[in-house]
């Protein structure tokens, strides 16, 4: 029989207004990988925040190792063996590794710090990992993956036996995944148990042993990862069956007019780019990362200045300096860092919702109150925002909640142009669908969006034609119709 490290039962939690979690479970051997998913505000961070001591249950059982265990604090999880790994890492750049694995608790020799025995107990520990990283290593010059495992190695530092791994290849390119699985791979054949928490499907069938899937907070199934599929899967996550299937040919009316045209654009990454959005189009943006997509999207909308260039809205030149320009032009921009660039995470979604057109709702210097409030729950409705209230702090909605704040912002503030810069990252399948279908109907509704997307089945499934860039300069432009993955990548890997 397998050991068993942790068994949650009948887990209960409440926030104001939100059931978070209601009647879950959850538990982990040592020796797997158990995969943890569901969509944005299934429950799964708020599950593993009681379990790593963050948030107290307000109900339920934990068990450790078969023994009951009330988790205070992130102190008394660590003390049971219990370690996390958080999406955003929480090194300090500036040191060493050694200095960063044993923060707060150096080795002293009287006053001051033992330097060698702290070295030294580093380098031990990370040659039992077999990680080709040195304890004097600065942190600043380490890749991202590298970081990510000596997140993995403080942690394991504190002799943790369960370790919780929060989206840990969002920010890694695929041979930084490879080399993070070999790593979870040698951490599951030494007894380590790992929660796994990731919305790629495809990452799941490679590296979990078991599936745990939750949804509006409840618990809905586990199943063993080689008895399932990426459908079954799906389903329980959403309660329903999705299928995204590419577009055949495009849905932007014939012969509509041009919105947007941009001439001879260029920056110091962006070389010489031309292209026209009509009416009603999705022109989706594709290429390797460092193509100049983003780059190109900045300068339309004025966030970054540009060398030369000539952008025209509705067949009028138009002088774009800052971001003010171009909304006032009618030209809206989702950056693909919603919480850095789109929100504000200390404010309300009604305060969200109507920031980029406040003057419209301010009357003798005072804010409409009323006024905001119905536009606020219009468009909550119309996007099917999913909120206890239009007050509800930003910050607590799902990623995809977050995702239509931000669409919601700019059609407020009634922009035809919508730049969707990686609009479906880091939220789940389920609200990638209701982000589609938005986008569906704002074009029907005679927006026109440019959307820039890393991910060739969602450039497929939305597009009406494909910009393709390549080192800052655009190498083509493919009619749906045309396009496919493999000739896509033609001219994503050529630099004419």
């Amino acid at each position: 029989m397998e050991k068993q490290l942790v068994r949650m039962e009948n887990i209960e939690k409440y926030f104001p207004g939100v059931h978070a979690l209601d009647n879950c479970k959850f538990d982990i051997n040592a020796g797997e990988v158990h995969a943890l998913i569901g969509e944005n505000g299934a429950g799964k961070s708020t599950l593993m925040k009681i379990l790593t001591g963050i948030y107290p249950k307000d109900s339920g059982e934990i068990y450790v190792k078969g023994s009951p265990v009330n988790i205070s604090g992130p102190s008394e999880a660590q003390a049971l063996g219990i370690g996390i790994i958080h999406q955003e890492l929480n090194l300090m750049q500036h040191l060493t590794v050694a200095e960063n694995i044993f923060i707060g608790r150096e080795p002293m020799n009287g006053l001051f710090i033992n330097t060698k025995k702290m070295n030294d107990e580093t380098d031990k520990l990370l040659n039992s990992l077999s990680l080709s990283i040195k304890s004097t290593d600065k942190v600043e010059d380490l890749s991202v993956a590298k970081q990510q495992m000596v997140e993995i190695a403080k942690a394991l530092s504190l002799n943790s036996e369960t370790l919780i791994m929060d989206e840990p290849s969002a920010a890694l390119t695929e041979s930084e995944i490879t080399e993070l699985f070999k790593f979870i791979n040698k951490l599951r054949d030494d007894g380590h148990g790992i929660v796994y928490i990731s919305h790629r499907m495809e990452e799941l069938f490679i590296i979990s042993d078991r599936i745990t899937v939750m949804r509006d907070g409840k618990y809905i199934n586990t199943l063993n990862t080689k008895e399932t599929d990426v459908s079954e899967i799906i389903q329980l996550m959403v309660g329903r069956v999705i299928y995204e299937e590419p577009k055949s040919k495009s849905t932007a009316p014939p012969g509509a007019p041009v919105i947007l045209e941009v001439k001879g654009l260029k920056s110091p990454l962006v070389k010489d780019v031309s292209f026209e959005l009509h009416q009603g189009e999705i022109l989706g943006f594709a290429g390797l990362m460092g193509a100049g997509r983003t780059e190109t999207a900045r300068l339309i909308f004025g966030a970054d200045p540009m060398d030369s260039g000539e952008i025209f809205v509705n067949g009028q030149k138009i002088n774009i300096k800052t971001p003010r320009d171009a909304v006032n032009n009618g030209i809206g921009y989702l950056s693909e860092d919603r919480k850095r660039y789109g929100l504000s995470v200390g404010l309300s979604v009604s305060d969200n919702i109507t920031m980029a057109d406040l003057e419209n709702f301010t009357k003798n210097g005072f804010i409409d109150s009323k006024k905001e409030a119905s536009t606020s729950k219009e468009y909550i409705n119309k996007l099917s925002i999913k909120t206890p209230s239009i007050s509800q702090l930003i910050k607590f909605l799902s990623g995809g909640n977050q995702q239509k704040v931000v669409i919601a912002k700019w059609l407020v503030k009634n922009c035809n142009v919508l730049i969707f810069d990686e609009p479906t990252r880091g939220i789940d399948v389920g609200a990638k669908s209701e982000i589609y279908k938005l986008m569906a109907e704002l074009t029907k509704e005679g927006k026109s969006i440019i959307m820039i997307s890393s991910e060739m089945p969602e450039i497929l499934r939305m597009s009406d034609r494909i910009a393709v860039m390549c080192e800052g300069r655009m190498t083509g432009i493919l009619k749906i119709e045309e396009a496919t993955q493999e000739l896509i990548m033609k001219y994503a890997t050529s630099r004419k």
